[in-house]
This record gives C-alpha cells, sequence and structure tokens, in this order.
C-alpha cells in the first residue's frame, strides 16, 4: 500500500466541560484516523516545548504515527477551546502558537518526496510546498474544510489531486464550484454534507454517498476522518464510490465518542 505524509496544522482540543485535552488537528488527525486501514502514515508539523507539545507527540507515537518529522520549537503548542451544545462542538478561543510560525523546509521536503501521498489544510501554513511535491509525482490531497473564500481556492486547484470541502447541502452554488475547480486541474473534488452525505465531482459526473446513521456523541473530528477512509481507499486502487463509502464509514465511528480520537 501506498505511504500517507500528512503536513500543517495540529493543536489540542481542549474540553473545559468535560475537563479533558485531546490531540487533534486536521494534519494529526488525518494520520492518525489513517492507521485505522494500516496505512503507514506520518506527520509533519511543529509543537511547542510545553506539556500539550509532549503529550501530542507521545500520543501520535502511540498511535503508530511517524513523527521523526514533528518538530519542537519554543513556545506553546496550539490550543482550541471547544464547547459541547447538543452533541455538536462550536469551537472557542484559539491559540495558534509556534504554529503561526510553521514554513515546511527542504529537509521536509526531501523527507516527503519518500511518501506517495501528501495531505495538508487551509490552516496548515504548507501551500507553498504543494506545487513542488505534485510536480515531483506524489499524490497531493488538501482540505479547504468551509472556508469557501479563501484566496488558495484561486492558486491551489491545478495542483491537487483531491481536493476536500465543507458545506451544509447539495446546491447549484456547490455543484458549480466542484465542476470549476476541476476545469482547472483538481483531479476529484468532494464536499461533506454532514448529516446530508457528501457529493463528489471527477470531471466526467457527480457521486452522491447517503450519510450512516449513528448516535452522535461529538461531530469533532469527523471530517478528518472522512478525509483518511477515502484517501486510503483512494491507496488501496478502489473507486470514487467506494471512496466515498470507507470515508462515510470512518466518520460514522468518529461520531460515537468524545474528542477527534
Amino acid at each position: 500500500m501506498m505511504r500517507l505524509a500528512t503536513v500543517g496544522d495540529n493543536c489540542v482540543d481542549i474540553y473545559p466541560q468535560l475537563g479533558k485535552a485531546f490531540s487533534g488537528g486536521n494534519a494529526v488527525n488525518v494520520a492518525v484516523y489513517s492507521r485505522r486501514y494500516a496505512m503507514q502514515s506520518a506527520c509533519v508539523s511543529w509543537v511547542g516545548d510545553d506539556a500539550y507539545g509532549a503529550q501530542l507527540k507521545r500520543d501520535l507515537l502511540q498511535q503508530g504515527v511517524d513523527i521523526s518529522h514533528l518538530h519542537t520549537k519554543a513556545g506553546v503548542t496550539a490550543q482550541t477551546q471547544v464547547e459541547l451544545r447538543d452533541n455538536d462542538r462550536i469551537l472557542g478561543d484559539y491559540t495558534e502558537g509556534v504554529m503561526a510560525g510553521f514554513t515546511v523546509s527542504s529537509e521536509d521536503i526531501a523527507w516527503l518526496n519518500g511518501f506517495e501521498m501528501i495531505h495538508s489544510a487551509v490552516w496548515g501554513h504548507a501551500e507553498s510546498a504543494l506545487p513542488t511535491l505534485k510536480a515531483a509525482g506524489r499524490i497531493v490531497s488538501f482540505d479547504f474544510a468551509d472556508k469557501w473564500e479563501n484566496p488558495l481556492w484561486q492558486s491551489l486547484p491545478p495542483h491537487l489531486d483531491y481536493l476536500f470541502a465543507s458545506a451544509h447541502v447539495e446546491s447549484s452554488w456547490l455543484r458549480d464550484r466542484l465542476q470549476t475547480v476541476v476545469a482547472c486541474g483538481t483531479g476529484v473534488a468532494v464536499a461533506t454534507l454532514g448529516e446530508n452525505g457528501s457529493l463528489a465531482w471527477d470531471g466526467q459526473q457527480f457521486w452522491r454517498m447517503p450519510p450512516e446513521p449513528v448516535n452522535v456523541v461529538d461531530t469533532m473530528g469527523a471530517g478528518d476522518s472522512y478525509i483518511a477512509g477515502f484517501l486510503c481507499a483512494v491507496a488501496a486502487g478502489l473507486p470514487i464510490a467506494h471512496a466515498m463509502k470507507q470515508g462515510t464509514q470512518c466518520a460514522a465511528q468518529t461520531l460515537r465518542y468524545h474528542g477527534a480520537w
């Protein structure tokens, strides 16, 4: 099977209502969730030299993720305050910490070229490295989440094999956006729609996948789970419909407990 490296954001999600803190962040989560499918994964990021940075490294090691390029910097690890409201997570104050200065070094890029698949996200500060990795033959994935107005929509699509974003419902506007980015060079564009499932455009047709029925405990990490399940299916050579199904199943598993993982 291919190997997956994620690049960019990490944070510790702090739940005051529960008195707990969970390791997370898009790059971290996708690397961990991919381990559910026996994918060899690694995470390239920065953490602070504080207790939360030590927690993130410890948690990732326990999950079997390669952290040899998860660098420790002087300062605080990124943190997000999370409130639970009707089993949905409401994101509060965010402290970016050392991740505010994150860059992908030339040594990191050389190391990442040893992986077949690379994933990053809109908060990851890794976008400048993705064209180089794509040009070197890597399969590149990127998550825009719900940041539909981010300027990276204009520059990144030609360098992406898989583009992910999140919305609430399927609409003509959403279909047009997915078609537009594929016409600009993205291989496949996928929108996760929460309780409305997911929608994908591959340049030829739209694909739809309903959600799996589940008793929701916490929505934290559901979108990242979908991405991991989807990419692992792609790595296994499965078609889009199977990838969407596996992404949906992976997300349903995450919805059943508190925290990302």
